[in-house]
């Protein structure tokens, strides 16, 4: 795979999974736009990491549930790294807090909409005029999104649900364009998600009901997502991806 004279912008770039697919996009040629909102001491790491390795990369500060900081993250990557975004990669989201529907109000099921699914929709947007044919756009959903999610996380299982939609959606209407447009399911992933939303008792359980029985790590999805973005995958489009360790087959 390479990722030469290419510019990425990648969400929540800083850490875990965004962490390792900055990285590895960095190994592979590109330039990376290392987005982050709350933590900017991880995404100065992360670009330190690829700066010390020879790669190119700038850490910039968005909140991507606010349309003008989508457009803003888009114009100074552009900035940096020149007119053209080759590869969008959305990964940003979370759960915002594991609630069942009898404690959910409208608030909390908005804000993890917008959290989730309206972010993927304002940065495909906000790229849109500056993708050239050859582009790609890999969205981060969520192997909830195909079975409704844990205890407490319907709310975040549909709002991944609506990513993988999306991907859809956009593969159709911007194939023609030469835009390809996939998305990558993880399920149980060594990351600080889950250090801070499942039990541990909860994730050995899991871990050891897998044909693969261990978890995933990021640079594993790293590396799915890498081959979703480059000419390795010229004629892949609207695929939802499951990477889980064979925990559910779509």
């Amino acid at each position: 795979m390479n990722l030469k004279n290419r510019t990425a912008i990648v969400t929540g770039g800083g850490r875990d999974i965004g962490r390792a697919i900055s990285i590895k996009f960095a190994e592979l040629g590109a330039k990376v736009a290392v987005n982050y909102f709350h933590s900017p001491e991880p995404a100065e790491e992360t670009v330190e990491m690829i700066r010390q390795a020879g790669g190119e990369a700038i850490a910039i500060r968005a909140d991507l549930t606010k349309w003008d900081d989508c457009f803003r993250l888009v114009a100074e990557t552009r900035a940096a790294f020149g007119p053209q975004i080759h590869i969008l990669v959305n990964n940003a989201g979370g759960l915002i807090a594991r609630r069942k529907l009898a404690d959910m109000d409208e608030a909390f099921w908005d804000a993890t909409f917008a959290l989730n699914a309206k972010s993927t929709f304002m940065m495909q947007k906000a790229v849109l005029d500056f993708m050239p044919a050859g582009g790609a756009v890999v969205n981060m959903a969520s192997l909830a999104g195909r079975q409704g999610g844990g205890d407490g996380a319907s709310a975040y299982g549909a709002s991944k649900a609506a990513v993988m939609t999306f991907t859809r959606a956009m593969a159709k209407e911007l194939g023609p364009a030469g835009i390809r447009v996939n998305s990558v399911c993880p399920g149980l992933i060594d990351t600080l998600f889950h250090d801070l939303n499942t039990a541990p008792e909860v994730r050995q359980r899991i871990a050891h009901s897998t044909p693969i029985p261990r978890e995933g790590t990021p640079g594993e999805v790293a590396s799915l997502v890498a081959f979703l973005a480059s000419e390795e995958a010229s004629f892949i489009t609207g695929v939802n991806y499951d990477i889980n360790g064979g925990l559910l087959f779509s």
